[in-house]
């Protein structure tokens, strides 16, 4: 197989990674890429938001596969143009994508479908704003409705800073809060058929002790000790499969990585949201669990045969991903910060989500997130000191990291919150 992964940060390099793993593949590309993924596969500069010249590079590298990685693109249906051209593309259609593109759209979805979820309200003026956040009280939770790369999500306890944020927002979803750990489930499906990944959970907040504001993940870790048994089997049953009928019957299909965003509530899971791809930073720490013809089981889900697909068994241990960020983010991260990377040991590698190569071809940060290390052990504990004992060999002047990530003290709080 020839396979043409589609983005540039840290998601495609862990997919690209796990791709290149299979037996079955003889070729990874990536386009954009990065210097990460420069390293295994072959970078092709191209706009990932111009489907035409998406489908000509699928077609010009004779690619079986083609995996779209950030969502902007699925929104845009750039899907739709490389399954045009008669390749296989693993991710879900403009219209399917909107379960992402439009929170009101899936809150709908969720309604029709009888999904548990927070109650809510779909706000196009401060006044309706105004009227929901008094009903549904504090905290208050304002998302907005479109894409908003992980940031457009504001949930506080200051009345004044949600209406500000429903005011700048054409279209809003405030909802009730949810009061309970959250974890991520991933769900390869192709309309039909399901495959559940191991949960994870990421740390969104960019300070420790879940402090500042929203970003799109400080870190992650994968399997969830504390999570109660039947808890997947449940968002299965509940979630997945209902969500799958409804976009059956809408005429809507969904085809691809359905990201399941839950809420662990007192009276079972509830859907925080949903995205129409792999999350990052869930997927670095998730993927390397997986053993089995990962390839493979994306093609079968991008052509309609998953049932028929090889199965992904899970590798024994913990997985723990830690990301370092660019000083400022998310704000205003600034770039250019030299880097120099350390030797990789055994059951460690480092994932590139932002970075470029200067005109002297040194290694420098070109983003916000700008690298996660990626460690495996026996237990969380051991991945997690494997990850941070790394991170220290690193030289990253105008980096930062959350030294919480997974942090025992976390885990047994959940655990004991959980009963």
């Amino acid at each position: 197989m020839t396979v043409l992964v589609v983005g540039s940060g840290g998601r495609e390099h862990a997919l690209a990674l796990a791709i290149s793993k299979d037996p079955a593949v003889g070729s990874v590309h990536v386009a954009p890429g990065n210097p990460g993924t420069a390293r295994i596969a072959a970078n092709h500069p191209l706009d990932i938001m111009d489907g035409d010249a998406v489908a000509a590079l699928a077609i010009a590298l004779h690619a079986d596969l083609v995996v779209i990685g950030p969502e902007a693109p699925l929104v845009a249906g750039i899907a739709d143009s490389v399954r045009a051209a008669g390749i296989a593309c693993f991710g879900p259609s403009q219209a399917a994508a909107q379960l992402e593109g439009s929170k009101a759209f899936a809150k709908s979805v969720m309604a029709d479908a009888g999904v548990p979820t927070a109650r809510a309200r779909v706000c196009t003026d401060a006044a309706a704003a105004s009227a929901a956040l008094d009903e549904f009280g504090a905290p208050y939770v304002v998302k907005a409705d479109g894409l908003a790369a992980g940031k457009g999500v504001v949930v506080t306890a200051n009345r004044e800073a949600a209406l500000d944020h429903a005011r700048e927002c054409e279209q809003v979803v405030i909802e009730e809060y949810l009061d309970g750990p959250e974890l991520s489930l991933f769900v390869i499906t192709d309309g039909e058929s399901a495959v559940p990944l191991p949960a994870a959970q990421d740390f969104k907040r960019v300070g420790e002790n879940d402090e500042g504001p929203n970003t799109g993940g400080m870190g992650s870790y994968a399997p969830l000790p504390w999570l109660p048994a039947g808890t997947v089997e449940t968002v299965m049953a509940q979630v997945v499969r209902p969500t799958l009928a409804r976009m059956r019957e809408l005429g809507t299909p969904f085809a691809g990585l359905l990201y399941v965003g839950l809420s662990l509530t007192g009276v079972g899971p509830r859907v925080v949201e949903f995205n129409a791809r792999f999350g990052d930073p869930e997927t670095e720490v998730v993927l390397p669990l997986l053993d089995g013809p990962f390839a493979q089981v994306l093609l079968a889900a991008a052509i309609g045969q998953l049932a028929q697909a090889p199965r992904l068994a899970l590798r024994p241990g913990a997985c723990v991903g830690v990301v370092l960020a660019s000083q400022g983010y998310p704000a205003a991260p600034h770039p250019g910060g030299t880097i120099m990377l350390a030797p990789e040991p055994a059951q460690v590698h480092v994932v590139h989500a932002g970075t470029a190569l200067d005109a002297h071809g040194q290694l420098v940060s070109a983003g916000g997130r700008v690298l996660c290390v990626v460690a495996h052990g026996d237990d969380l504990e051991q991945a997690r000191e494997r990850a941070y004992a790394h991170i220290d060999e690193i030289d990253f002047a105008t980096g930062f990291c959350r030294r919480d990530i997974a942090a025992p003290a976390r885990l047994a709080a959940i655990a004991a919150r959980l009963g």
